[in-house]
């Protein structure tokens, strides 16, 4: 007798009707063909050829370069021997080679071999080049330095009283003394008004930090405040030599961080800092997505196929899920890119080990390169008059972490983050209901002055996140501005990827740059 199932399949018809323009082993066909062209649009776009400074090979004792984990003797020196190993393996890429590093003490090195990944989706990320940083004996970089000591000597000041405070006004005079200081002026040179922002135009208009690190985060069902938890004043470490030098062979420090008990709306540089310092990969991007998509259909960019449609919503596409995914999906990418820089190609020491060689220099211990333009900054004065010693004070018991300076994994991360909201959201939609934190950080007050619009407080975010981890003294200036550029050429090649896969009719993405630049795919 048969049973039920067998009944209905005698009824079932193995061929069914399959809808769609291309179905089969003709979509089949198709979606290889977009997978072959995408892959020898790579192919045939010429290689931009990595170019470095030259510390690496002009310095014997490799005083340009990233040591942090290898044994050094007590001038904070590396052991030749170990430098020599860590390069050979990074030439080799084989894991006896890189188990065969010798390390300082239990600190392990950071995933150097992420450099050598492969991406199926965007740019190879050796494919991509960033300028060379500064040498550690030009006055680019002498500024860049003296830039990070102003940052840790005003640490706990509001930025709301950048305009009026006393020290505030002497670091912006200092700074503008610097022959060659990259960062944003006036006609006046560095401002209380400049002074600490980024690059891109926008970052001079409004409060110092963006919108999108003060607003309510819708989360489902729930709203997050965007008070946080952050370090008490004064929290400055590694300005004790003994263990700034245990630090740097790979000990882990005695000290710890010091938590106000109160969480509070980001108002200092101690409070971005403290931000950066805690914070997952994509964490400030994702935020700001779910900050843009609750402001509605004017909010998202007009080229959307759907804001025109009278039947149909985007979702998987062009609608929320398309633009959470391109957001985080991103992340990962532009940090195999920061991760060939940073290993393969530069190199470059995080600035705490150049407070290292600054530190003994003055004090007599051993002869350097500092660039006369930073020994005669006030900056060095007033850093030892307040902690005694000329290393550089850090957020962070740790430091730095243990890969090298150049470029900011936080900046690329930035850079590829906004650069994927510009090619969803309406630049110049104006932000409503801009706030500003109140002095203490437990509040949040009205801001009635210019109007703040997404791309501005976009890019505003990507300075604000790639900037604060110099707050926080870890990262050079160079560090988070190229960061940001490369972290938008990692998105941009991963858009124009994509653009061949849609159905709907798209013309094109139209993102402007954090450089001001229009871009078009």
């Amino acid at each position: 007798m048969k049973n039920i199932d067998d009944f209905f399949n005698e009824f079932i018809d193995s061929n069914c009707e399959e809808l769609g323009p291309v179905r089969g082993s003709i979509r089949q066909e198709k979606a290889y063909q977009i997978k072959v062209q995408v892959a020898e649009n790579h192919l045939y776009t010429s290689r931009s050829e990595p170019t470095c400074n030259r510390d690496e090979q002009k310095f014997a004792k490799k005083i340009g370069n990233y040591t942090k984990g290898l044994p050094h003797n007590k001038y904070g020196e590396v052991d030749i021997p170990a430098y020599d190993a860590l390069k050979k393996a990074l030439n080799s890429g084989l894991a006896r080679d890189f188990e065969s590093i010798p390390l300082g003490s239990e600190l392990k090195l950071t995933n150097p071999q992420a450099a050598y990944a492969y991406n199926l989706v965007g740019t190879d990320s050796h494919q991509l080049s960033i300028p060379a940083p500064p040498s550690v004996e030009t006055a680019w970089h002498a500024s860049e330095m003296a830039e990070l000591y102003w940052r840790a000597l005003t640490r706990d000041i509001p930025f709301n009283d950048y305009s009026r405070n006393k020290l505030i006004k002497e670091a912006s005079t200092d700074l503008t003394k610097f022959s060659n200081f990259k960062g944003p002026k006036t006609s006046l040179g560095v401002t209380p008004n400049t002074i600490f922002r980024g690059d891109a135009k926008s970052d001079l208009t409004g409060p110092l930090v963006s919108q999108l690190l003060l607003t309510d985060i819708p989360y489902g069902n729930n709203t997050l405040k965007q008070r946080y938890r952050t370090t008490t004043k004064g929290d400055d470490h590694l300005t004790d030599y003994k263990e700034w030098l245990n630090v740097q062979n790979g000990h882990k420090p005695t000290n710890r961080n010091e938590y106000d008990r109160r969480y509070r709306y980001i108002r200092s540089a101690r409070d971005l800092a403290e931000w950066v310092h805690r914070d997952f990969s994509f964490q400030a991007f994702l935020n700001a997505c779910l900050i843009l998509l609750k402001y509605g259909n004017e909010a998202i960019d007009s080229n959307n196929p759907y804001t025109s449609s009278k039947t149909q919503v985007g979702f998987i596409t062009f609608g929320a899920a398309h633009i959470l995914d391109m957001v985080t999906r991103a992340a990962r990418s532009a940090l195999e890119s920061a991760w060939y820089q940073k290993w393969l190609v530069h190199r470059r020491l995080r600035p705490e080990e150049y407070g290292g060689l600054v530190h003994n220099y003055l004090m007599g211990r051993t002869e350097v390169p500092i660039h006369k333009e930073l020994l005669e900054s006030k900056a060095l004065q007033y850093t030892e008059e307040t902690f005694g010693t000329y290393l550089l004070p850090v957020s962070y018991a740790e430091g730095c972490p243990t890969h090298p300076a150049y470029p900011a994994g936080h900046a690329c991360i930035a850079g590829a983050g906004i650069t994927m909201l510009k090619a969803f959201f309406n630049e110049g939609f104006v932000i409503p209901e801009p706030v500003i934190p109140s002095q203490d950080g437990l509040s949040l007050n009205s801001y009635k002055q210019s109007p703040l619009t997404i791309g501005g407080e976009l890019n505003k975010l990507a300075s604000n996140i790639a900037l604060g981890r110099d707050a926080a003294g870890v990262h050079w200036r160079t560090d988070s501005i190229e960061g940001i550029k490369l972290g938008e050429q990692v998105a941009l090649n991963i858009l124009k990827d994509y653009k061949e896969t849609f159905n709907e009719q798209f013309s094109h993405f139209k993102i402007t740059l954090y450089d001001g630049k229009t871009v078009t795919i």
